[in-house]
């Protein structure tokens, strides 16, 4: 028996991996995130599948749906949103699995702030403008930040922020990173990026907050920050260059 931990993607159904579907179709459990997993993944279950919304369980009553599945020998398929490397409640998941001795995989997903920049139409790293992508968060009910991880000490490097789980921060976010990027730099929020309800709002630091005030949005959200996200007079990569000798163009080995 094996605990299988999938990266459910960000939204759309059909954005989840083909491993991560196959797992799916053949676990007699699965248990899945329904605030925020597409339904229509459960149709990938097999016939007969015991299926646990996992949104108004406790960790203790999730970890209690391990050790049964794990007395009766049936796999589980454990579906998250998004990706399972940032802000996923995984850690705390595999070591209740690790105490009971339960075997388990993780499958990566399709992470939110990819399906942002695709719903952008942009590319978070721009040469010369920004090589880096910070994804962070603000302190909230859930958890709080480390002392040493701010928003000013990011921004101080100039690189494209995406911010998780702190749309209702979003006008304090944005007088923040003003002093460090400028009031004209550009910004935008994806909300339930690559849904059926998707909306994407653009402006810059001085506006994005009224926007967002004005079109209600309050939760499952994302905010990215930077130059990054408007470039236009930015020299070309030089992996393309017609002078740039590497292995694959007439280049050393």
């Amino acid at each position: 028996m094996t605990v299988h931990f999938i990266g459910a993607g960000p939204g759309a159904a059909d954005l989840i991996t083909v491993r991560g579907r196959d797992l799916i179709a053949r676990c007699p459990v699965c248990l899945y995130a329904g605030s925020i997993v597409p339904r229509e993944l459960l149709g990938f279950c097999p016939p007969g599948a015991r299926v646990v919304d996992t949104a108004p369980l406790s960790l203790d009553e999730i970890d209690a749906e391990f050790a049964t599945a794990y007395a009766s020998g049936h796999d589980v398929a454990r579906l998250h949103s998004g990706d399972l490397s940032i802000y996923s409640a995984l850690a705390e998941q595999l070591r209740r699995l690790e105490r009971r001795g339960i075997p388990y995989t993780l499958t990566p997903g399709v992470p939110a702030f990819a399906a942002a920049a695709a719903a952008l139409q942009c590319e978070l790293t721009v040469p010369e403008v920004a090589q880096s992508v910070v994804l962070t968060r603000v302190s909230g009910r859930a958890s709080r930040m480390p002392e040493t991880e701010k928003l000013s000490s990011f921004a101080a490097s100039g690189a494209t922020l995406v911010v998780h789980l702190a749309i209702h921060a979003v006008d304090a976010i944005a007088q923040e990173l003003t002093p460090f990027y400028g009031a004209d730099c550009p910004a935008a929020v994806v909300v339930q990026v690559s849904s059926p309800a998707e909306r994407i709002l653009r402006g810059t630091l001085a506006d994005i907050a009224a926007k967002v005030a004005e079109a209600r949005i309050e939760r499952t959200a994302l905010i990215l920050v930077g130059r990054a996200l408007a470039a236009h007079n930015f020299r070309d990569s030089a992996l393309y260059d017609a002078d740039y000798r590497r292995r694959f163009r007439g280049g050393a080995a």
